[in-house]
């Protein structure tokens, strides 16, 4: 499985249950493109195909590891690849987004096995799905502003939709939460203990013979407790600080409320780029009037800005060059503070690069 020569994909059919398997599991299955082309292939394939009532979705792992079932996109692939002017970076990003709008509107039963790390494109594949399973190892999160970036991937979408101040909350400081809070916050449904996953694939495999709302109803009868979500205390300071109307308020806001909560919050903040927290904040907000394929045609728009607007300045690019390439951990955000963040500048990431009739997501329904 750990070979180069490993398939980036494996599938398996159990009955009438399709099981897709990412397979790079030394990258913690991060996406490579060739790994959303087959993703996409195999779902085309299987939603036309009577043999096949439902799907899950898994991440291979590897013996004595931690598990993962997708740390994102391969952030290393994209830094090489706008550097050097490749192609393949603005498909990744056009077909990743269609491969997500494919999952949300998937006419069978997909049910995601989120154990372990699961964020950015993780999240972008799993959101959709029918079935989201958590374990006493996930990690769910949308990091993006960690490398100078926004919450891709439908994020506006589904961060937008979440309640009270949750999705701006998530979306800057890119927190990532257990199994309890993710249920909490509705990032999930149901919590299955990590070693009882293989018996709910079975089990699900069984019941698929007699369908989709079988196998679905099978994987919830596998759930448990996940315990207390400590989220659900902070929700008042969330809820109240997240919803201010601007970044600069939020920042003060976080930097005069006592408590741990708002400590954590304020220093997670205090990392990111100034000016991509200010573009999700707009980004988040805009998206609440949005349709799912509108909000993916924005932010394929906005990718491309993050790369290309300023040029080598990009923030994505420092913020890829600092956590994954050089690994020094000291990006030197432009600007360097809330206060100096343009909103001209902001502004300009939501003007898309492409007319209407010529958008790379134009046939998106």
């Amino acid at each position: 499985m750990n070979s180069p020569e490993a398939p980036p994909l494996l599938i398996d059919r159990r009955a009438r249950l399709g099981i897709l398997t990412l397979n790079r599991p030394q990258a913690l299955n991060a996406l490579s493109l060739d790994m959303v082309r087959r993703l996409a292939a195999q779902l085309a394939a299987w939603r036309d195909d009577a043999g096949i009532a439902a799907v899950v979705l898994r991440g291979a792992g590897r013996p004595g590891k931690a598990p993962a079932f997708c740390a994102g996109g391969d952030i290393r692939f994209f830094h090489q690849g706008v550097l050097a002017g490749d192609p393949r970076v603005e498909d990744f990003f056009t077909e990743e987004y269609a491969l997500d709008h494919l999952v949300h509107r998937y006419p069978k039963p997909v049910i995601a096995l989120l154990d372990g790390v699961t964020m950015g494109g993780g999240m972008g594949i799993s959101q959709g799905c029918a079935l989201r399973v958590v374990t006493e190892h996930s990690r769910l999160a949308m990091p993006e502003t960690h490398i100078g970036l926004f919450p891709d991937v439908g994020g506006g979408w589904f961060l937008s939709r979440m309640a009270g101040g949750l999705g701006e909350y998530l979306g800057l400081t890119g927190h990532a939460l257990g199994a309890a809070d993710a249920l909490a916050v509705g990032w999930a449904d149901i919590h299955v203990p990590s070693a009882r996953l293989d018996d709910l694939v079975r089990a699900v495999a069984e019941a698929s013979e007699s369908g989709g709302a079988a196998a679905l109803a099978a994987a919830r009868a596998q759930a448990t407790e996940a315990g207390a979500a400590p989220i659900v205390a902070a929700r008042p300071v969330i809820d109240r600080v997240f919803a201010l109307p601007t970044l600069q308020a939020i920042v003060d806001a976080l930097a005069a409320e006592p408590g741990e909560f708002a400590a954590h919050a304020a220093a997670l903040v205090a990392q990111r780029s100034p000016l991509m927290m200010a573009v999700t904040l707009e980004q988040i907000r805009r998206a609440r009037g949005l349709g799912l394929a509108d909000d993916l045609r924005l932010e394929r728009g906005m990718m491309r800005h993050c790369f290309h607007l300023r040029g080598r300045a990009s923030e994505t690019l420092e913020g890829i060059r600092a956590l994954a390439v050089d690994k020094d951990q000291r990006p030197r955000w432009q600007p360097a503070t809330v206060a100096d963040v343009d909103p001209a500048e902001v502004a300009a990431y939501f003007a898309s690069p492409w007319p209407a009739a010529l958008h790379p997501l134009r046939d998106l329904a």
